[in-house]
């Protein structure tokens, strides 16, 4: 299904509807043209709503903030199957551009929870931003690509991009990465022979699009480009699943303004246990669950199916601090942000009660166990 290279306007023209609803506007989540299944698991999401014992919920609407990607499918499944409907919560969810958008809207309290970059949320907390990470919402996924007329196949990974010119967000994971190849491959930035020439955009969106443009060689991605990317005829530089420097790197957190977490544990530990609800369904549900994505992310299936289950990003609730800890000792040292006090930024408690009560209610379940081992291993 490989697709010829689509250039100039034809590229913007896809791009634009691919990620047109990646502004600020609620995302469609109807149900017309559901199956009857579908529409009866609806019926029982919304019995189960109206039985929910809600009273010790501080607060029952909730606002969630994702970017356009299929990695952050736990919350688009929370709210497609009813998890969010059955813990008592009224939740929407609506994608923003960048990481930047997210964490003002959370200050300003216009969201709830935001789904952000592990490096953008470490930037904003290290600066005196208030907030904190209480969940994970993707880890890996990211990486970068190059049009097919600028990829030297006599190199390797990282060295295709010496001597071209990448397009990326600064204060971004895909840029950490990179530098920390170039850094660990000996390879100095900027212009000039045996470099790599950092072009920076404001969105991964933009990023993307700037492939348009001559003068750009290469791009970074994260889920879905590089799917996308590939079936536009374009090459994968590196996938950071596959690069031994960058495995299992946390990615996108859940983050919530600190005072919020302090005032509604109750309805931040209901959130969680949906979410966990929700990554029990994909782990089981292959099939539905890429249709509940494309409700949010509408590409073709296979591309979803290879972004979410393809072995190269995974989905998962945990908090994994220890990876992310490592992650902010990676980047002070790269000189993206000063050291700061990490623990004050960081809970793992909701994680870990609503974790508990699910196993409370379920304790023969598989991946509830398999949850509770990772977690006791990286918290």
């Amino acid at each position: 299904m490989k697709k010829q290279i689509i250039a100039g306007l034809a590229v913007l023209t896809l791009l634009t509807g691919f990620t047109g609803c990646a502004g600020t506007s609620t995302t469609d989540t109807s149900t017309a043209g559901t199956s009857a299944a579908e529409t009866a698991a609806t019926e029982a999401a919304a019995a189960a709503q109206d039985t929910a014992d809600t009273s010790a919920l501080e607060k029952t609407d909730f606002s969630l903030g994702t970017l356009n990607s299929t990695a952050h499918l736990l919350g688009f499944v929370a709210a497609e199957e009813g998890f969010f409907k059955e813990e008592g919560l009224n939740v929407t969810v609506t994608q923003f551009s960048s990481a930047s958008e997210l964490a003002n809207a959370l200050e300003s309290e216009k969201l709830d929870v935001a789904f952000i970059g592990s490096v953008p949320t470490l930037t904003f907390q290290s600066q005196g931003h208030e907030l904190s990470v209480f969940g994970g919402a993707m880890t890996n996924g990211h990486g970068y690509v190059i049009k097919h007329e600028k990829n030297d196949e006599s190199k390797n990974g990282i060295e295709k991009l010496v001597d071209r010119n990448v397009a990326s967000v600064k204060n971004s994971i895909q840029d950490a990465e990179l530098q920390i190849l170039l850094k660990n491959a000996g390879i100095e930035i900027g212009e000039g022979e045996g470099k790599v020439n950092i072009v920076y955009f404001d969105s991964q969106k933009d990023a993307y699009a700037a492939l348009a443009n001559d003068s750009i060689d290469a791009a970074s991605v994260y889920s879905p480009y590089a799917s996308l990317a590939q079936s536009q005829g374009y090459d994968i530089v590196y996938r950071c699943s596959e690069e031994e420097a960058l495995k299992n790197q946390p990615c996108c957190r859940q983050v919530a303004y600190t005072p919020s977490l302090e005032k509604y544990p109750n309805s931040f530990k209901a959130f969680e246990r949906a979410l966990i609800k929700a990554y029990k369904f994909t782990q089981e549900n292959e099939d539905k669950t890429i249709t509940d994505v494309k409700k949010y992310i509408d590409i073709e299936e296979d591309l979803i199916r290879t972004e979410v289950y393809g072995g190269y990003g995974t989905s998962n609730p945990d908090p994994d601090k220890q990876g992310t800890a490592a992650l902010k000792n990676s980047i002070v040292e790269l000189g993206y942000t000063e050291d700061y006090d990490f623990d004050a930024h960081y809970n793992t408690k909701i994680y870990s009660e609503a974790l508990e009560s699910l196993i409370a209610e379920s304790p023969d379940d598989k991946v509830y166990a398999e949850l509770k081992a990772h977690f006791d291993e990286f918290e």
